[in-house]
């Protein structure tokens, strides 16, 4: 395995065996292939067997890509490596182990619109109109307290408001009603082996026992829970390494708690933290920009990304008045550019924040098609 195409900080990060390891891995800095080496070597170099090596990542295509990268690497089967979402390993534990607190390895997994039928049927159950209570924020209420590891009885003794009211009297019968159609929904997956492992430390010991090394991926973005369990799994070996950038974090509206990776090192007193700076996507004048707007975060690592790509075209900002004008302005732009034969349509892409924004852009470019 050729570790040539590495940088210095990446190959630190990839050459650490043993103990909990932080890597803060800035946008663009190679964090895939950091994680992916690393898991590489230590197959091919430390002998490590797959099935002892537990890898945490934030999406199943991402979880997919790992494993195609790790086969082209070591020119190997990998079979036995454990990669998957939290929710994935969890379901997969569950089935494995979940009778042992009166789980069948049959059960269901609920997704959202499940959920939401779930709770629709218990408004009407405590006569309560869905027109006027809606369910998906009381679906997001219950969510939010099971991140939390709140259980019905505690949500119900906290309850502060009227809504929370409301909320406390739906959980423990939507609990119930999962339970009923032996089913769990993604945050059930999660609380369910923390209390598989509490309630059975001889199960936990397995796991533990099991997985000598734990990388999780975004680490920016779990949740209490997700922090809780990786912890319980990693009590054993320690070895444990987490990757992610606090300056990325975008899910706190799910639950995420970007403190957690910025506290890693004092869950981990002998923990080793390596900063990946260099940026391999973007222009300094792109990086020079972001820095001045995510430097204001009160609380952050401190880190600075650079490139070798010193040269670019500065970063615009345009006042407009309104997202007619806005859309007005990009539409010219790019006809502009396009007329002029300096670019292609295909070579623009137009961000926004929700997809409610894309319509004044819709309409200003079918009207100037």
């Amino acid at each position: 395995m050729d570790l040539g195409a590495l940088n210095p900080e990446q190959l630190e990060a990839v050459l650490h065996k043993d103990g909990p390891l932080l890597v803060f891995a800035g946008a663009g800095s190679g964090k895939t292939r950091v994680i992916t080496y690393r898991v590489a070597n230590l197959i091919y170099t430390h002998e490590v067997p797959p099935s002892q090596i537990l890898a945490v990542t934030f999406t199943n295509k991402a979880a997919d890509e790992m494993k195609e990268r790790l086969r082209y690497l070591l020119g190997m089967d990998i079979r036995g490596l454990w990669v998957g979402t939290f929710h994935a390993i969890c379901a997969r534990i569950l089935r494995e182990s979940g009778r042992a607190i009166d789980i069948p390895p049959n059960f269901l997994v609920y997704d959202e619109s499940d959920q939401l039928d779930l709770i629709r049927q218990v408004l009407s159950e405590l006569n309560l109109d869905e027109k006027q209570f809606n369910p998906r924020p009381i679906r997001n209420a219950i969510s939010r307290a099971k991140e939390r590891l709140i259980m019905p009885e505690q949500y119900a003794a906290q309850a502060s408001d009227y809504f929370e009211r409301i909320v406390a009297s739906v959980y423990p019968r939507y609990q119930s009603a999962l339970q009923a159609a032996n089913a769990l929904d993604f945050d059930d997956l999660l609380l369910a082996t923390i209390r598989l492992f509490t309630e059975q430390p001889r199960v936990l010991e397995r796991y533990q026992q099991q997985f000598r090394y734990i990388l999780v991926d975004e680490y920016q973005d779990v949740n209490y829970a997700q922090y809780v369990l990786v912890r319980m799994l990693a009590g054993a070996h320690g070895n444990l390494c987490v990757v992610g950038d606090d300056d990325q974090s975008i899910y706190r509206f799910r639950g995420a708690e970007p403190e957690l990776i910025l506290r890693f090192k004092h869950d981990f007193p002998d923990a080793k933290v390596v900063t990946l700076e260099r940026n391999y996507r973007s222009t300094q004048p792109i990086l020079d920009a972001a820095f001045r707007i995510i430097s204001q975060n009160r609380v952050r690592a401190p880190k600075r990304l650079w490139t070798d790509r010193t040269e670019g075209a500065p970063v615009t900002l345009t006042p407009v008045s309104d997202e007619e004008e806005e859309a007005r302005l990009i539409a010219e732009y790019i006809q502009r550019q396009v007329y002029l034969g300096r670019r292609r349509y295909g070579d623009f892409a137009i961000l926004y924040r929700t997809n409610a924004q894309s319509r004044a852009f819709e309409e200003r470019f079918l009207r100037e098609r």
